[in-house]
């Protein structure tokens, strides 16, 4: 790992129920937009996910640079509050940005801010220290109005997920306190637990690649007597309901009231499916829809 170059974060795994374990630490998961951020006296630099250099986007996180004293490398989440919460359609929209007055202009109108939640250098590279270490070491950067350090909680996971669905919260997040951090790698040291939603809708159509081991499915709410798209979700072909979706009559025409595309079979809308969620968009879409039932 070197300082201004890119490498792959640390990723998580995922489980669906909250636990209660002295070996991890649990904090909030803050629906954004996952960066890595090298900053020091001369250098500002944010780097996406996939290693796209995104600094341009965020005027007003070059703030941050006033906070440190030293090269420092920080990991964590972009996120836009709106009315306490974050909004992560309204962050999509200022990450879709290309006009460089409309980027100002929004830096001033929804600004972000960068929620730390490790650091992983500081002249030298910190990845073999344990969790706990690197977190005291992100402990001695101050917050500012640009920058805010993740609070955690020790042992207790089942508490903190309580509060997050009460307060309808992404989720939280179980982190191994000693573990190093394994760049480019999905880890179960590292744990996500999702506030997910569950809701049935009916299937209206289907995509099936011959080679693939899934099919695409779309999904659908009846809303006034009308049937409307709100997203798909990927099915496995030995799951039974597979069976039951194929031996279906397959129909002319798009049972959709607002969507249609030729590459789709379409059914009668009558076969229904539990999906969970994470939240629905603007358009009414479901994010982060996953097969349940």
């Amino acid at each position: 790992m070197k300082f201004k170059s890119f490498f792959g974060p640390m990723l998580l795994s995922e489980i669906e129920n909250p636990f209660n374990s002295p070996d991890y630490l649990f904090e909030l998961k803050f629906d954004g937009l996952r960066a890595t951020i090298h900053v020091g006296p001369n250098t500002f630099i944010i780097y996406s996910r996939r290693g796209v250099n995104i600094t341009h986007l965020y005027p007003e996180l070059i703030a941050i640079k006033s906070l440190v004293k030293d090269n420092m490398i920080f990991d964590g989440e972009i996120v836009l509050f709106d009315k306490d919460k974050p909004n992560f359609s309204k962050l999509q929209e200022r990450s879709h940005l290309k006009n460089k007055i409309k980027i100002n202009h929004f830096s001033k109108e929804n600004p972000v801010c960068f929620i730390a939640f490790d650091c992983i250098y500081k002249n030298k590279s910190l990845i073999d220290l344990p969790l706990l270490e690197r977190k005291n070491i992100l402990s001695k950067i101050e917050d500012s109005e640009y920058f805010i350090k993740t609070k955690y909680v020790l042992n207790n996971g089942k508490e903190l997920f309580k509060k997050v669905k009460k307060l309808n919260l992404e989720g939280i997040v179980a982190k191994k306190i000693n573990s190093i951090y394994q760049i480019n790698t999905r880890s179960k040291d590292w744990i996500k637990i999702k506030n997910l939603k569950v809701e049935e809708f009916y299937i209206g159509g289907y995509y099936d690649d011959k080679k693939q081991s899934m099919i695409r499915v779309y999904l659908g709410e009846f809303r006034n007597d009308n049937f409307y798209f709100v997203g798909k979700v990927m099915i496995g072909k030995k799951n039974n309901v597979y069976k039951k979706i194929i031996l279906e009559t397959i129909q002319t025409k798009s049972p959709f009231k607002d969507y249609e595309d030729s590459k789709v079979k379409y059914i009668k809308p009558k076969l229904r499916c539990k999906i969970a969620y994470l939240e629905r968009t603007k358009s009414n879409h479901l994010r982060q829809a996953v097969f349940k039932a």
